[in-house]
């Protein structure tokens, strides 16, 4: 899958954090998968086949709103690779867990270490939306759980849940790119026993688990509440993450409205992490 970086800078000579932030936010609702912090403005990243000419447009609206000027370049799937390997270091949630890839030493002093080789997929825990989920499942009970991964990206949420005692652990993603690092990282970390597949919620509509973990983006999230929902077993637990701030009212309203019970919240930057209940 190629990707589009647009590289996105102010044009006015200073802007205030609170700018910046609100800036983010807009760029947030465009088909970004991914942001990256420059000294100028933004790096931002989506797969080419997510974007077209409507979107385009909105991106120049909001440059002559907000005073931005952008750059858009196209980057082969097998420079995005190389651009992940040569700028993927290991990182730490306190001393719950470790991720790092093959090629870095071991790391000690925390309860799992995940290996994780990147390739095309995301989530290696350097993102603030996978780091808030990895910290939250050492909040949540995982043992004898049933879990599914959605949107698993590289498999890491998977595949630490596993490691936690999750059982069983199921992991989808409409990206066969992902599908198939999720198998290969799964293999790398020795849990085999996580059972993943290629495609939509749809694939899964008979399964039941007490809990989910959509680490995605709002629009997926808030089109599949209702299909989340029905997935989820009484008593059991959706984790939604992938979007800002600004959004946590529609969220949460939206998930209250298809019978969702608010738990808690955490955010990292401007970014969101969310965890519902249902009923028993």
């Amino acid at each position: 899958m190629d990707y589009y970086r647009f590289a996105i800078r102010s044009t006015v000579a200073e802007s205030t954090a609170e700018q910046r932030e609100i800036i983010l936010a807009f760029l947030g609702d465009l088909p970004f998968d991914t942001f990256e912090e420059s000294e100028t403005g933004w790096l931002a990243f989506g797969p080419v086949a997510n974007w077209d000419d409507p979107d385009l447009a909105r991106l120049d609206a909001l440059g002559a709103q907000r005073h931005l000027a952008w750059e858009k370049t196209r980057i082969p799937a097998q420079n995005w690779n190389a651009r992940w390997e040569a700028n993927f270091a290991p990182i730490r949630v306190e001393q719950f867990c470790a991720i790092r890839a093959d090629f870095h030493p071991p790391q000690t002093g925390v309860e799992h270490e995940i290996i994780i080789n990147p390739k095309m997929a995301f989530g290696t825990g350097h993102h603030e939306t996978t780091y808030l989920v990895l910290s939250l499942l050492h909040r949540l009970p995982l043992a004898g759980r049933r879990v599914l991964d959605y949107g698993c990206g590289t498999g890491v949420l998977a595949i630490l849940a596993a490691k936690c005692g999750a059982q069983p652990v199921d992991a989808i993603d409409y990206d066969v790119l992902a599908y198939d690092n999720t198998l290969e990282n799964c293999r790398v970390n020795a849990t085999e026993g996580v059972r993943v597949f290629h495609g939509t919620l749809e694939k899964l509509h008979d399964r039941r688990y007490d809990l989910i973990l959509a680490n995605i983006n709002r629009n997926v999230i808030l089109a599949q509440l209702s299909a989340l929902y029905s997935m989820v077993l009484p008593g059991g637990t959706l984790v939604v993450s992938g979007f800002l701030l600004r959004d946590r009212a529609l969220l949460q309203q939206s998930a209250e409205r298809e019978g969702f019970h608010f738990g808690e919240l955490d955010h990292r930057n401007q970014w969101l992490c969310m965890r519902f209940h249902r009923n028993i």
